[in-house]
Formats: structure tokens, sequence, C-alpha cells
């Protein structure tokens, strides 16, 4: 009996071990949903209101970057631009974003077209190839989705689309901060 009592709890130790062995050898590479594939057709045109639901996983002459790709671009990149298009009172976001409230409103008609131009000028020092990276709250938000695409349009040509948002930055338990509001 006392064997049987042995080994049984030799078993589980074992388990126990091996199970500890395979989580600990787990990386979580994305959060809050960043890198969810809902359905969504990716496309060239702005989408207009209601800006909250499910986005694509591309967005045309962008790239897509996850939390932890946006992170160690962060810690290795200081000429990086991160800007945050939600227009929220008290929005918390990424170290060092610049709030660029309403530049992802789909509907840009030639005033919004070239004053959204002259913000990305004066944030870039017209560099057409410096890396800008736009954000809003998550992957169903559309807002950073049309603004990446308002940049291409401009002519920019290193376009980071970082889908999660700030509910990823937050979801992988980085600081987020009061952005400084950009008027444009």
């Amino acid at each position: 009996m006392n064997s049987n009592r042995f080994l049984s709890r030799a078993l589980l130790f074992c388990l126990l071990a091996a199970a500890n062995t395979v989580f600990a050898q787990t990386s979580i590479t994305s959060f809050s949903f960043e890198d969810k594939d809902w359905g969504v057709d990716s496309t060239a045109r702005p989408k207009k209101a209601p800006y909250h639901g499910p986005t694509p996983t591309t967005v045309p002459g962008a790239r897509v970057i996850k939390t932890l790709e946006l992170k160690a671009l962060l810690d290795s990149n200081k000429n990086l631009v991160v800007i945050d298009v939600l227009d929220a009172r008290n929005r918390k976001s990424i170290p060092g974003a610049l709030l660029l409230g309403g530049a992802g409103d789909g509907q840009f008609f030639g005033s919004e077209k070239s004053r959204f131009a002259a913000a990305l000028e004066k944030i870039t020092a017209n560099d057409k190839d410096r890396a800008i990276v736009f954000l809003c709250l998550s992957s169903e938000c559309w807002l950073s989705y049309n603004a990446s695409l308002h940049a291409v349009e401009a002519g920019y040509k290193n376009i980071i689309w970082y889908r999660g948002g700030t509910n990823s930055w937050a979801g992988a338990s980085f600081e987020l901060i009061t952005p400084q509001n950009v008027s444009w």
C-alpha cells in the first residue's frame, strides 16, 4: 500500500514538473486580441463612422506591429514617432506618444488633408521616411487604421500600425501616461 502511494506521489510530482516546464517555456507574444483575425478585409479607403468594430489584420502601404515589437522599437529607436489618434478626455497612452485627436476620421476633405499633412511635416521635420506608429484603443478601433491610410496618402513611406493599441499595451503591463496633445 505504501508503494502505491509512493508511486502515485511520484507520478503526480513528475506531471507537475512537466507542466511547469511547459508553462515556463511558453511565452506570451500578443495581448488583448491584437493579432485576432476578425475576418475583415483590408481596404485602401478609410472607414467612416462608426469607428468601433473589428479591423483587418493588415493595412495597405503600412506594416502592422505587435506590443513586444513596439516595445523593442521604442527601446532602440529614439527617432520613432508615436501618434495616438483617439480623441478622449483624460486619455492615457504609450510613453512618448503624441495625441493627434481626430486624425483618424474616415471623411477627410481638402482642408483636413492639408492640416494633417502639415502636422506630420512639423512632427517629422518633413522626413517622409521617418517611422511613424499610429495607434488608438484596440484591434476594434478603426481610427488608427484610417490615420495610417491618411499618412500613406500624404506620401509617408514608413508607416506602422499598432493594431492592439493602448489595451494591448496595458495588457502587457506596460506604463500608460498622459500624451502630449498636438493641435492641428
